[in-house]
């Protein structure tokens, strides 16, 4: 039970750290370049759904034992 909250925390954590580092490049690649490399919508969009993807997948490894 103390390792599946353990999991729950670091999860968490590691994922709103892959969002915000997503959301970052994706936002300096716009503010560098002269036309838009993404839209604001596709780039949250990545923010959430791509780190939500890897920690059900993640879940999903970690909770066959």
């Amino acid at each position: 039970m103390e390792n599946r909250n353990i999991f729950w925390i670091f999860g968490i954590l590691q994922s709103i750290t892959l969002g915000a580092i997503i959301y970052l490049i994706f936002r300096s690649l716009n503010m560098i370049s002269e036309i838009e490399v993404i839209g604001a919508d596709t780039q949250i969009l990545l923010s959430t759904l791509f780190p939500l993807f890897l920690l059900i997948v993640e879940y999903t490894i970690y909770s066959k034992d």
